[in-house]
């Protein structure tokens, strides 16, 4: 297949109300949609780098920069018949994972549009639908965020997800859990605590949590075995992995007892597959993990959540809780037992509106080959 033009867009789409964590406060998004076209097909992916470096060290703007100047010219006008092609020719290109992620799901999606096969089938999911749960951003009351899981439960969603973060963590678990004292609930701090904390954690060992999420720093390992030894909770691991020499690391060092998969994160479909690989070898569970998606990334996602191991309920709501409108039709919805269809249509099983993309699109390049 001739890659014969890659086309970018920078947008910025608002959310429907302002969503909280340890790192900040997002009232909008920016991501990068890639567009791929080869012999009459169009393939789609979501570079997840955001405007400010405070999840990741990527931005928007040096995503941007590396996809031009870097990945896209070492694919563009080449004939690739595997993915895997297209991988090694810029393979020289370190980090940036963010970027080639954007660029390898647009590739997926044409490859298996190419095949006339869904993204799902083509990555090796069996699943035809998909555990989700809801994750829940710091709110300015107790009482707010009681409604909020409320609405969560009414929905379908199977499992609450909170963000915490120092002087907001024991208080809001304690009301969820005496309001809700059996529903799966975990918690997610971002990298916000230090071991300094450790008494924190110990309490909320005491509140039969699912998970604790990404406690202490964002490249740490050690610190983490050190607190997973004290509690009987399960630290689940999402920033510190960026790759499977990552998951290698925190396994062998018992840091963690779950893992969080974010194809943006780690670089793409192909090196999430291999931590669900080398995770399901160990019996180690995982869940799919979002990054605010338009519906674009968010059907690859789910394709992606439809492999075997991801045994947890997946970061991936409905399209309408984070936009009024979306890239895509027709929208993602979740069923009232918490579930959501894996898409079956060719690729990513989904069309782009291209009127909304258009109209959140606040820059754009083409690459043409030669």
């Amino acid at each position: 297949m001739k890659i014969e033009h890659i086309k970018l867009h920078h947008i910025k789409m608002p959310l429907v109300s302002p969503f909280t964590t340890s790192m900040g406060t997002d009232c909008d998004v920016e991501h990068i949609i890639v567009r791929i076209d080869a012999e009459g097909l169009t393939g789609w992916g979501e570079c997840v780098s955001e405007g400010v470096p405070f999840y990741s060290g990527e931005t928007v703007k040096s995503s941007w920069h590396i996809l031009q100047d870097f990945l896209i010219p070492s694919i563009i006008g080449k004939k690739l018949a595997t993915i895997d092609q297209a991988l090694a020719r810029y393979a020289n290109v370190r980090g940036n994972r963010m970027a080639k992620a954007g660029l390898e799901a647009a590739l997926w999606d044409v490859f298996a549009k190419a095949q006339n096969i869904s993204l799902a089938k083509l990555l090796g999911g069996k699943k035809k639908e998909i555990a989700v749960g809801a994750s829940i951003g710091m709110q300015s009351s107790v009482g707010k965020l009681i409604k909020q899981v409320e609405a969560s439960l009414a929905d379908g969603y199977q499992r609450v997800k909170i963000k915490i973060a120092p002087d907001n963590d024991i208080a809001p678990v304690e009301a969820i859990r005496k309001e809700f004292p059996d529903i799966p609930l975990q918690v997610d701090a971002n990298s916000a605590y230090t071991l300094e904390h450790i008494e924190v954690f110990k309490r909320l060992d005491g509140y039969n949590l699912l998970l604790i999420e990404q406690p202490l720093g964002y490249d740490d390992f050690y610190d983490h075995s050190r607190l997973q030894r004290e509690l009987k909770t399960p630290i689940a691991l999402d920033e510190s992995i960026c790759s499977l020499n990552d998951n290698r690391t925190a396994l062998a060092l018992q840091s963690c007892r779950a893992i969080n998969i974010k194809p943006g994160r780690v670089g793409g479909f192909t090196e999430a597959k291999r931590i669900h690989n080398f995770c399901a070898s160990r019996n180690i569970p995982v869940w799919h993990g979002g990054m605010l998606e338009t519906g674009i990334g968010r059907a690859g996602n789910i394709a992606l959540a439809s492999l075997a191991n991801f045994s947890l309920p997946a970061d991936i709501s409905a399209n309408k809780c984070y936009y009024r409108e979306d890239l895509i039709e027709p929208e993602l919805t979740v069923t009232a037992y918490g579930m959501t269809a894996v898409p079956t249509g060719p690729g990513i099983g989904v069309d782009v509106n291209m009127n909304i993309l258009k109209k959140t699109t606040m820059e754009k390049s083409s690459i043409h080959c030669k």
